[in-house]
């Protein structure tokens, strides 16, 4: 997941769940703290001044399932390319698509992804008052998220 990350635009973590059986909540409060440490990091907080992140069940209704095979491509871009800015590039093309393959796979087949984004109609359904792309994935086990934050 490291790799996939870039100073101050796409926020990462990975790990396992220390609780029994977690589910969409316990992802949603591994969500919540990543939010939380982009509203702490000085580059964006002079943004969101007075910012709280949603509460898990917040999240929880914010966030709509992605298949597994539309996760590589989803991650891959959210590393990738700049949500405000579509020809300016995070990283290159060829290294996310690398390192997200790499996490999907980890995960494995049977893992659940959620984005805040409909696919369907194109939605985004912001996790902050800035413009915001996430992805969260879990095996039950390990759980893996990205967040790219960008501001207009």
């Amino acid at each position: 997941m490291a790799s996939l990350s870039t100073p101050m635009r796409v926020y990462v973590e990975a790990g396992r769940f220390t609780e029994p059986d977690p589910d969409l909540p316990e992802l949603a409060a591994r969500i919540r703290g990543l939010l939380a440490a982009v509203a702490a990091d000085d580059s964006w907080r002079r943004f969101l001044p007075g910012y709280t992140p949603p509460s898990a069940p917040e999240i929880c209704a914010a966030l709509e399932p992605l298949e597994t095979h539309d996760a590589t491509p989803f991650l891959a871009r959210l590393a990738a390319v700049d949500l405000v800015w579509p020809s300016h590039r995070h990283l290159p093309a060829e290294i996310a698509e690398h390192a997200a393959d790499r996490v999907v796979s980890l995960l494995g087949p049977e893992a659940s992804w959620w984005t805040n984004h409909d696919v369907g109609c194109g939605a985004v359904n912001g996790l902050t008052p800035l413009f915001d792309s996430l992805l969260a994935g879990t095996n039950g086990e390990y759980f893996a998220l990205a967040l790219q934050i960008a501001d207009d």
